[in-house]
């Protein structure tokens, strides 16, 4: 009929060469340069910024814990730190827990205990 123009296969082109080339492999090679300074880096700084942290907590240190407590530190260990997180009605005996090192979040200022 009329109205069906008819289709031609259209002329083959010039052939690929096999490889790869510089092109194509900048795309690749610019993520993961990305990746590397938007993620790897910072996280490496934070742990080393973490690690200096632990190994320079000392007694009478007031620390957040990542479970939120308060704390000041009585006793350091290799693994383990013994904190003072309050008193006993009438302030006569301490409450103190053991928690790892890596629980400990941050070092806050002195006094940030007395102040809350």
């Amino acid at each position: 009929m009329f109205l069906i123009s008819d289709a031609y296969a259209q002329a083959a082109g010039a052939a690929a060469t096999p490889g790869f080339s510089i092109e194509q492999m900048a795309l690749p090679a610019l993520m993961i340069v990305a990746f590397y300074f938007l993620l790897i880096r910072p996280q490496q700084k934070r742990a080393k910024e973490q690690k200096a942290m632990m190994e320079s907590m000392k007694s009478g240190d007031e620390v957040l814990t990542t479970g939120g407590l308060l704390g000041k530190v009585v006793k350091v260990a290799e693994q383990y730190v013994t904190l003072e997180v309050g008193n006993v009605v009438g302030g006569m005996t301490a409450v103190e827990m053991t928690v790892q090192k890596s629980a400990i979040q941050a070092l806050l200022p002195k006094g940030t205990i007395k102040a809350i």
